[in-house]
């Protein structure tokens, strides 16, 4: 199988992928730039595929009455009134996001993994979390909240208490991963390849860990692609960013932060 990274300028975009910008209202440079790839990329492709992690946290559409959630809403509902499919996939940070804000945004909610076929390829979608399988402890944590009782149970709770308890959570895991090695908070080998078997794909696509690559897993008619999205800085001396486009070719390409094709 042919890895896709070569450039081939007259071919269309069908489709544009991006994750983890942990998007909020302290990171001004963040959230511009995003809105900035909205309006020049994204509104020239077909499909917008979001991964996963867009906001740093969600606690509930009711959030939606936030100026900045609902800016961001508006700006992906921008995106799609202009003809182009927007679509979502959980992360880790916002997993509440539910069908109010999909309305308001205009996007379509996906699950995890979820197989697109697409320019004549197979390609696997995911967030990543669900594959860090050595993480244990977080593991744990995400079964738990990802129960459709405990849920119900958090959403009930007024917004600000919610809101508090994210907070807490959030510093929780700061500290908790302080003491983590890399390889335990990265994807587990094993349950890629069970997510490849499961999608029945060789081409997969995901964020999460923050380790944006081109994995080649095996060779000749073995041989698997495993595209990881870097997250979103912009804030910092030197940003951090990119996302991936596919052409009407079938061709993959990675972008960086300054929007320059990696080779």
């Amino acid at each position: 199988m042919t890895i896709f990274t070569s450039s081939q300028k007259a071919q269309p975009t069908v489709a544009l992928f991006v994750s983890d910008l942990h998007l909020q209202a302290s990171l001004p440079r963040t959230t511009a730039a995003f809105l900035e790839f909205l309006q020049t990329h994204a509104v020239q492709t077909q499909r917008l595929y979001l991964l996963g992690d867009i906001f740093e946290y969600w606690a509930g559409d009711d959030d939606l009455a936030t100026p900045y959630n609902q800016a961001i809403a508006d700006a992906l509902k921008a995106v799609a009134q202009q003809g182009v499919q927007v679509f979502w996939i959980a992360g880790n940070r916002d997993f509440l996001v539910g069908p109010g804000f999909a309305a308001a945004a205009g996007l379509t909610l996906l699950d995890d993994p979820h197989v697109i076929r697409l320019a004549g390829r197979d390609i696997a979608l995911a967030h990543g979390d669900a594959q860090c399988t050595d993480d244990v402890a977080y593991m744990a944590f995400r079964a738990q909240v990802r129960q459709p009782a405990y849920q119900q149970q958090f959403l009930a709770m007024p917004l600000a208490q919610r809101k508090a308890i994210i907070e807490g959570i959030r510093k929780n895991s700061q500290d908790a991963n302080q003491s983590k090695s890399y390889e335990i908070m990265d994807v587990n080998a094993g349950a890629i390849d069970q997510l490849f078997a499961q999608a029945g794909t060789r081409v997969l696509i995901h964020g999460h860990t923050h380790r944006p690559a081109l994995h080649v897993l095996g060779s000749g008619d073995e041989q698997r692609l495993r595209y990881v999205l870097p997250d979103w800085e912009y804030d910092v001396q030197t940003p951090r960013g990119g996302w991936i486009g596919l052409t009407a070719d079938g061709v993959l390409h990675r972008f960086d932060a300054a929007g320059s094709e990696i080779n």
